[in-house]
């Protein structure tokens, strides 16, 4: 196994045990990204914004998410319709996306180790549990979902203020730019995975305080800060 969990570690933040570890979803839980792709366009002739070429896939992996909306023309105000027709595609086609080999394992493993599990994502709950099934779902003690002008931050907040656990112990995993940004604005620890959108070379230049190759670095990372 290569660990790569602790090399971007500052030790700013992480000064208590964990206690919590709050998941995004797609990208991180969820392998949805070639359903993205493959709906990107439909939703720019929809949406009416610049539609992607295949080759240029691959160059907005290397974009930061406002990066990206700033690149497909997409008026801000636009989000919000955006992000509710694309969460009923999703319920229509969740049978089309399935999670990330390893999640199941992961999600089981955390939960015996004692942590509290969260998702926070801009899809639906309804979605969430319909990909993950009902056995996997079981294992997230809360959920906060839906899209939100004001972004992940409150969302993170909300979700340490229900469960009761202060934020530098709590760990914030994703795939994103914005994943990083939202939990170092609320003061937890910001963990990336590799396997999702954003190219890892974007992710490792965020300096998050732990990069995840595998979701047994996740694991690896959980027992090593549960203290």
């Amino acid at each position: 196994m290569e660990l790569v969990a602790d090399m971007a570690e500052t030790g700013a933040i992480a000064t208590r045990p964990l206690d919590l570890v709050i998941f995004d979803f797609d990208g991180t839980l969820s392998d949805s990204g070639d359903w993205f792709v493959s709906v990107a366009n439909d939703l720019a002739e929809r949406f009416r914004f610049r539609k992607i070429a295949p080759d240029e896939v691959e160059m907005l992996r290397r974009k930061s998410s406002r990066e990206v909306i700033e690149f497909l023309g997409i008026a801000r105000w636009k989000m919000p319709w955006i992000a509710r027709y694309v969460r009923k595609l999703v319920s229509r086609e969740a049978h089309r996306i399935e999670l990330f080999p390893g999640t199941p394992n992961l999600l089981e493993r955390l939960v015996e180790s004692g942590v509290k599990l969260a998702l926070v994502t801009s899809n639906s709950e309804e979605n969430a549990r319909k990909i993950l099934g009902p056995r996997h779902a079981a294992k997230i003690h809360y959920y906060a979902c839906g899209s939100s002008l004001f972004g992940k931050a409150p969302k993170f907040r909300r979700v340490l203020r229900k469960m009761g656990v202060e934020p530098d112990a709590a760990l914030a995993i994703g795939d994103e730019t914005r994943d990083v940004d939202a939990a170092r604005e609320v003061g937890m620890r910001a963990g990336s995975v590799l396997w999702g959108y954003a190219a890892e070379d974007l992710l490792t230049g965020m300096s998050p305080d732990a990069l995840f190759r595998t979701p047994e670095d996740i694991l690896s990372y959980v027992r090593e800060h549960r203290g």
